[in-house]
C-alpha cells in the first residue's frame, strides 16, 4: 500500500522560506514521478512542481520557476519542495503525489496523494 505523508507547512511572512518534505512508503513502480500540487478554496488543484525519479528531470510551473525547487533523497525515500521568496499568492493546501511511468504532468493525473499540508504567507 502506498502511503504518501507531508511534512513541513506553516506560517511565513513574505520573502520568507519554506521547505515541505514528502516521504514515500510503498511500492509504486519501477519508474514514477513526483509532484507538488496546490489548492484554495474554491478552486482546482493546481501542479507546482514534479520530478522523474529515475532521471532527475524536473518541472516548474511558471508562477514558481526560479522561487521553487523540488528534489528528491532516494535514501530515504523522500522528496522535498524548498520554497523562496513567497508570496502572498503561494498561500494554498499543498499536496504531495505520485504515479508510475516517464510522464510527470503538472495537471492531477496522479494515482497517489498525501493528506496536504497547510502554506499561509502574509503580507
Amino acid at each position: 500500500q502506498v502511503q504518501l505523508v507531508e511534512s513541513g507547512g506553516g506560517s511565513v511572512q513574505a520573502g520568507g522560506s519554506l521547505r515541505l518534505s514528502c516521504t514515500v512508503s510503498g511500492y509504486i513502480a519501477s519508474r514514477y514521478c513526483m509532484g507538488w500540487f496546490r489548492q484554495v478554496p474554491g478552486k482546482g488543484r493546481e501542479g507546482v512542481a514534479t520530478i522523474h525519479t529515475a532521471s532527475g528531470t524536473t518541472y516548474y510551473a511558471d508562477s514558481v520557476k526560479g522561487r521553487f525547487t523540488i528534489s528528491q533523497d532516494n535514501a530515504r525515500n523522500t522528496v522535498t519542495l524548498q520554497m523562496n521568496n513567497l508570496k502572498p499568492e503561494d498561500t494554498a493546501m499543498y499536496y504531495c503525489a505520485a504515479r508510475g511511468g516517464v510522464w510527470c504532468p503538472l495537471s492531477p493525473q496522479y494515482n497517489y496523494w498525501g493528506q496536504g499540508t497547510q502554506v499561509t504567507v502574509s503580507s
